[in-house]
């Protein structure tokens, strides 16, 4: 039996998330504050969907719960590999050891508010397309004129589209016109994983340069590559390039399925991935950690 631990992305929080750890892991919570400058626990604990769903508190309140919960698991589920997705990559970092939880959250909250500029400076959004092949959703975006690029391939099926408002509109009516069964504009603030998030890239890359990376316990399966990752710089490069490029969960599930993971827990809010792993890779096990 091989492990694979899976850390999810922004969309999993809730309110009263990571309460319940608490008690038994207080001081990482504590620590969160301080390097935040910023009550996240109180938010996290009390605050409101509302409070929530801002992106400079969703992307640090999604971390510290995935990686406060790995913590709790101790030595029981030792993985033989990891992955997250698009923000869950840099939980996955940390549960294996690559990244100090303070450099994690450092980063993670530097890239929430690169992206929220990044979507101050343009109308860009996002939207899920379901029940076209991802071959011809490839397509139809690289038809449409304008910056729209799939962004998620979340499961057979299931591709979230991303780029510039009136693109994506374009590319949804195209979609639902080759017979998808649904074209759907996402509630979110901006053009996540498409070339619209230069200017964050740029900014994550500048931080990403002082920071030390150590070679992860073992393998991670990164969004962009979808291949097992060990090298400190590849990792190092793969995390900045996923700011504009495709996070490739089916491809990583599947490569992870292939390299021998039979058990996936799902660490952090939420059971999103576990739904996904199951369209992807029906033989394999995912739950919650």
């Amino acid at each position: 039996m091989k492990v694979a631990l899976v850390f999810p992305g922004q969309g999993a929080q809730s309110p009263g998330m990571g309460s319940d750890l608490f008690a038994a892991h207080q001081g990482l919570f504590e620590t969160a504050d301080a390097v935040l400058g910023f009550g996240l626990t109180n938010l996290m604990f009390h605050g409101s969907m509302e409070d929530l769903t801002q992106t400079r508190v969703t992307q640090p309140a999604v971390f510290v719960h995935s990686v406060v919960k790995a913590a709790s698991l101790g030595e029981d589920l030792r993985p033989s590999m990891v992955a997250g997705h698009s923000l869950g990559e840099f939980s996955a970092l940390v549960a294996a050891g690559a990244l100090r939880f303070e450099d994690g959250l450092a980063l993670v909250m530097e890239r929430a508010l690169a992206m929220q500029d990044a979507c101050d400076a343009e109308p860009s959004t996002m939207a899920a397309i379901l029940g076209l092949a991802d071959e011809q959703v490839e397509a139809i975006c690289a038809a449409t004129p304008g910056v729209v690029v799939p962004a998620n391939y979340n499961s057979p099926g299931q591709l979230v589209i991303s780029g510039a408002r009136e693109a994506v509109e374009a590319a949804c009516a195209a979609c639902s016109a080759a017979g998808a069964k649904r074209a759907l504009i996402l509630p979110v603030g901006g053009a996540f994983h498409s070339p619209l998030m230069e200017p964050a890239r740029a900014r994550l890359a500048k931080a990403l340069e002082s920071v030390e990376i150590n070679a992860p316990r073992c393998p991670i399966y990164q969004n962009v590559v979808a291949t097992a990752v060990t090298d400190p710089e590849a990792i190092r490069s793969n995390l900045q390039a996923q700011l504009t490029g495709s996070v490739r969960w089916s491809q990583s599930v599947l490569a992870m399925a292939q390299d021998g993971a039979t058990h996936f827990y799902e660490v952090g809010p939420g059971k999103a991935l576990q739904g996904m792993i199951k369209k992807i890779a029906p033989d394999v096990e995912a739950i919650s950690a």
